[in-house]
């Protein structure tokens, strides 16, 4: 059980990491990365930083998760490491785009460096699937081991579910998705940060103790 306590903790760090690297890169300094050299570097970097602890995230849930639910281990490391991918994809366009920008003799046409950008874009865009599919297992495990909270299982299976509806309307149908799709992935969000929350502080519960079948007395002879 301490080992697994040890596991929820940096399992907890990494996902803590991810949150705050996400949250500053993409929401703060990607939408000034195109006025100033220095923040498209920086944007760079903070993907970078996404990549790896989306990926030892990925790997602490599977380590955690493997002795009672191996097919949500896999499944949780399988779509972290797809979204880190996605992740990743949108950085080597990025790389690409500051590169014309410091050369741009490089460019094969004029508009090659806004062009990588909005394939970055994209590569967030659809990456969510993946990001909305890994709450569904991490949620699945809480509700059937009992080692969390069910209610936090529930809300993040809802919250992954409301990911993946997110990401299909806005890759399918950009600019129509509204209101109504930004308030579906609410749920991901208390989720994701209750999992950290409890992750740092309590860890893992032990599994429950198995309920003792009940004795049958013998039929009496005819």
């Amino acid at each position: 059980m301490p080992s697994l306590i040890r596991t929820a903790r940096w399992t907890g760090g990494a996902y803590l990491a991810l949150a705050l690297l996400g949250g500053l890169g993409f929401l703060l300094v990607r939408p000034l990365a195109t006025e100033a050299l220095g923040y498209a570097q920086l944007g760079i970097a903070l993907e970078l930083g996404v990549v790896i602890t989306q990926s030892l995230a990925a790997v602490g849930f599977f380590a955690l998760y493997r002795e009672d639910r191996p097919v949500a281990a896999y499944a949780v490391a399988a779509f972290g490491m797809g979204n880190a991918l996605a992740v990743l994809g949108s950085a080597a366009m990025l790389t690409a785009a500051l590169a014309i920008s410091l050369d741009p003799a490089t460019a094969t046409t004029p508009d090659a460096a806004p062009l990588l950008r909005v394939v970055a874009d994209a590569f967030w865009t659809v990456g969510a699937v993946f990001f909305g599919l890994w709450l569904v297992p991490m949620g699945w495990f809480a509700i059937t081991t009992g080692r969390m909270p069910r209610i936090l299982g529930w809300i993040l299976v809802a919250g992954g579910a409301g990911y993946v509806v997110n990401a299909v309307l806005s890759a399918a149908l950009p600019g129509t998705a509204g209101v109504a799709a930004d308030l579906i992935v609410i749920p991901a969000t208390v989720g994701e940060l209750w999992m950290v929350g409890y992750l740092l502080i309590r860890g893992i519960r032990r599994a429950p103790a198995s309920r003792p079948k009940p004795l049958v007395a013998p039929a009496p002879a005819a």
